[in-house]
């Protein structure tokens, strides 16, 4: 079936992020890192660019380190520059540290990894468990960060019988004016979570050439987000089973949702066993909206035919879930079981529009 028209309007100018070659794989290696302390001079010059190198010839070993280092409230853009190497270690940019851009030495994502195991279910110090969104190996609270060059990876084996909530995050946004440019976001469930601060505030997040890995929900979460000219890389379970979802949007109602542009969708896993989608109503809240849209992106034959399914009671056909001339083994024609936007709609699905005014540039 097709969508009920709307009033075309014009196109706006998509905003100026250069891409890079899509990454065709990550590498991890394991290593401890340790932190230097802070000292008050570092933290009050901590002003233009401040560098991460594990092995001591930055002005920290850690990345947490040099985001603790970064003033409060600062008024101006701070670049944390990291070389090469992989960082076991969690990351959190408070709601305080605005302007921080963790930037990789080289042009490869793969060559610097913030990796760390935390899944929902594991027990924190203290008492309880980390839960879905405290699972995250590195969470953005920040508005105006940027992310480029590096990957983000959750380790943890779903393995592990001994742990029941095996959701396990590798990145999290919470903030505003988010860009994540030539980035890896590697694990299973829960892989990406591009959220806003909470229900009422605006989280736009522009993810341009990104490599994002997963198997159930792995982008998920109610941000307004662009994923443009990305590999979305579908995995096997870890029982060697192929299934799962892509997207699970929990859009607030009159906000944009997910937007898959110029993408492809692939895997090594089994013929017609993912979906493209399922809304989440986070919390069972009927209010919410969820939107995804898929347009221009090649589909491999990993995705089912009827590509959109329900959650938790909430039927995909009461929200906002669509196509739009996308290719490859796995695309469909219009029907029932799956919208096309009209070609009008389209004119208002590009990424202009879904950023509002905002145009992200490098």
């Amino acid at each position: 079936m097709t969508l009920s028209p709307r009033r075309p309007r014009r196109r706006r100018p998509a905003p100026l992020i250069g891409s890079l070659a899509l990454a065709t794989g990550v590498g991890l290696a394991v290593a401890p890192a340790h932190a230097t302390t802070p000292t008050a001079d570092t933290r009050t010059a901590a002003a233009a660019t401040i560098v991460v190198a594990k092995d001591g010839s930055g002005t920290y070993t850690t990345v947490q380190a040099a985001v603790d280092a970064v003033p409060a409230n600062n008024p101006s853009a701070v670049t944390i520059s990291i070389k090469p190497g992989t960082y076991r270690e969690t990351v959190k940019v408070p709601a305080n540290k605005p302007h921080i851009r963790l930037v990789g030495t080289t042009s490869s994502k793969n060559d610097v990894t913030i990796v760390y195991n935390n899944a929902s279910g594991t027990p924190k110090p203290g008492g309880g468990t980390y839960g879905t969104s405290g699972s995250a190996t590195v969470a953005i609270e920040a508005d105006d960060f940027q992310a480029r060059n590096l990957q983000f990876v959750n380790d943890f084996n779903e393995g592990n019988t001994g742990i029941t909530d095996k959701q396990a995050v590798a990145l999290r946004t919470a903030g505003d004016q988010i860009v994540l440019d030539n980035i890896g976001a590697v694990g299973d469930q829960d892989t990406l979570l591009l959220d806003s601060a909470s229900k009422d505030k605006v989280g736009r997040v522009y993810v341009n050439n990104a490599w994002i890995q997963g198997n159930v929900d792995f982008i998920f979460g109610r941000a307004s987000a662009v994923l443009n000219k990305s590999a979305i890389r579908l995995v096997k379970r870890y029982d060697g089973s192929s299934g799962g979802f892509v997207a699970a949007p929990s859009t607030a109602a009159g906000r944009k949702g997910f937007l898959f542009i110029n993408s492809n969708i692939t895997g090594d896993v089994s013929s017609r066993s993912f979906y493209l989608g399922r809304p989440w109503h986070a919390g069972g809240d009927a209010s919410l909206d969820p939107q995804a849209i898929v347009r221009n992106t090649d589909l491999s034959a990993a995705i089912k035919t009827t590509p959109w399914t329900d959650m938790s009671g909430f039927s995909w056909k009461d929200d906002r879930f669509a196509e739009y001339k996308n290719t490859g083994a796995g695309s469909g024609a219009a029907s029932t079981d799956r919208p096309q936007l009209t070609d009008a709609q389209a004119a208002d699905y590009e990424i202009a529009d879904w950023l509002g005014g905002w145009q992200p540039s490098s």
